[in-house]
């Protein structure tokens, strides 16, 4: 008996050990990390610079009251922007292209201290500018960009306008691995129009209005007929060459375009059938 009840205390104590190690190693495989966010102030009087060491893949705002925008010609700064005073505080989410996840809190202020924030991998990276890699010559693509600013219309029906202001898209055409969209603005007012963005951006199409947008922003590689006026009673044409690129199931393409210190802001939304239309750029010229 005595034999027995040892061998059962023994097992017991066998199973309890087991249980105690197979706990440990369980809690040891599902260890959490937390992203701690970084605090934001954003002013919409001045532009705050984020400049990360690797190339910016994605970006989600929570809010629309926030501007984002890739600055022009590089892949790894990131310009932000209040879209009007005192907004409810929100969020700021980027990926960059090594992976890593940066989260912020965004708030409004008037005059915010800091406007230019580096994030390296290396003290020497500080002012590094990371440029989109094109097979494409840059003199060919100017030279097309020209060529479609002269070409045919072959877009008809993508056009908003609002108070006066009308931003079309009327020309698409493809060279290569370019994309050149041809973007014109009737400013029909008697008050210059004061371009504060004109980019362009692919998102998802939103089923709820609770649900975050995910944009990713089409860096153009060179804008032919870039101006920050279009002056009263006048029209004016921007060719934005891009990296080639369709859109997948679900999401479309936005051209914004934004007035400086007011409200006259415009969108025009593209979907994929219309971007499967691109005419060679020799085809018509």
């Amino acid at each position: 008996m005595k034999k027995i009840s040892a061998v059962l205390v023994t097992g017991i104590l066998l199973v309890l050990i087991n249980v105690q190690v197979f706990s440990q190693n369980a809690l040891q495989t599902e260890k959490t990390s937390i992203i701690e966010p970084q605090h934001l102030a954003i002013s919409s009087y001045k532009t705050t610079n984020l400049i990360f060491p690797f190339t910016i893949k994605s970006v989600d705002r929570g809010s629309k009251d926030v501007l984002v925008q890739i600055a022009k010609g590089v892949e790894n700064i990131l310009q932000v922007k209040a879209a009007k005073s005192n907004f409810d505080e929100t969020n700021l989410t980027v990926i960059t292209s090594d992976g890593k996840l940066y989260s912020y809190i965004i708030n409004y202020t008037s005059n915010p201290s800091v406007l230019n924030m580096v994030f390296t991998k290396a003290e020497e990276d500080k002012t590094t500018a990371f440029f989109p890699v094109t097979h494409s010559n840059e003199a060919e693509i100017k030279t097309d960009a020209g060529n479609v600013f002269n070409a045919n219309r072959n877009i008809r029906g993508l056009a908003d306008k609002r108070f006066g202001i009308k931003l079309q898209l009327n020309g698409l055409y493809i060279n290569n691995e370019v994309m050149y969209y041809r973007i014109k603005i009737e400013n029909q007012s008697n008050i210059n129009y004061d371009v504060e963005q004109l980019r362009l951006f692919i998102m998802d199409q939103q089923k709820s209005k609770r649900t975050a947008s995910q944009e990713l922003e089409v860096q153009p590689l060179y804008i032919h007929g870039d101006t920050s006026v279009v002056g009263s009673q006048s029209e004016h044409v921007f060719v934005y060459a891009v990296p080639k690129f369709t859109i997948p199931d679900k999401k479309y393409l936005t051209i914004q375009l934004m007035e400086k210190n007011g409200g006259r802001n415009l969108k025009l939304i593209i979907h994929n059938k219309t971007i499967m239309k691109a005419r060679l750029v020799k085809q018509d010229l």
